[in-house]
């Protein structure tokens, strides 16, 4: 019989592309006001693996990948994307989005996302939020599947979220010395 723990806090991560730079870096405010100071903020990201966004957001999209400093129960990643829609849906032009935010965590076996979206390898989590598992950690770095978005999957964002993981770990390591 297994033995329920509770899990350990995971690294809150956020992806927001948008056609406008200056709502990218109010969102970016705004989200450190909400979540606390981040620890990591990408390079601008030219938003390019997909034209599907182009007719809601404009062209072309930049796209920015921020970490949290401070670790959250990794329960808590439904209430982040409902807030996180909320943010969107302040910003829309009519019905058009200005801006997406797709929230998520690394923990030390894995990288997930939370989405709206039901799809065979998501796992419905509470109130509409499905969990979708995007890379794996394997033999000294994550891993992507096969129906990982082929910009998570890139080898330079690969990297990227090897060291967010590996400044999470210090984290760990540090709020639990004896471990």
């Amino acid at each position: 019989m297994s033995h329920p723990k509770t899990a350990s806090p995971v690294k809150l991560i956020v992806s927001l592309f948008s056609s406008e730079k200056t709502l990218l870096e109010t969102v970016i405010k705004q989200l450190s006001h909400i979540y606390g100071e981040t620890d990591w903020i990408s390079p601008e990201i030219f938003f390019d693996r997909t034209r599907y966004y182009e007719k809601e957001m404009g062209w072309p999209l930049y796209r920015r990948f921020i970490a949290f400093a401070d670790l959250i129960p990794p329960e808590t990643l439904v209430a982040v994307k409902l807030r996180t829609n909320e943010i969107e849906a302040a910003f829309l032009e009519g019905r058009k989005r200005r801006i997406n935010i797709d929230p998520g965590y690394i923990c030390l076996e894995r990288l997930v996302l939370a989405t709206g979206k039901n799809y065979t390898h998501r796992i419905y989590l509470a109130n509409g939020i499905y969990a979708d598992l995007t890379l794996v950690f394997k033999k000294g770095g994550f891993v992507p599947l096969n129906w990982t978005y082929p910009d998570y999957a890139d080898p330079k964002m690969i990297d990227y979220f090897n060291a967010v993981r590996s400044r999470y770990l210090t984290q760990l390591r540090e709020e639990n010395p004896s471990d």
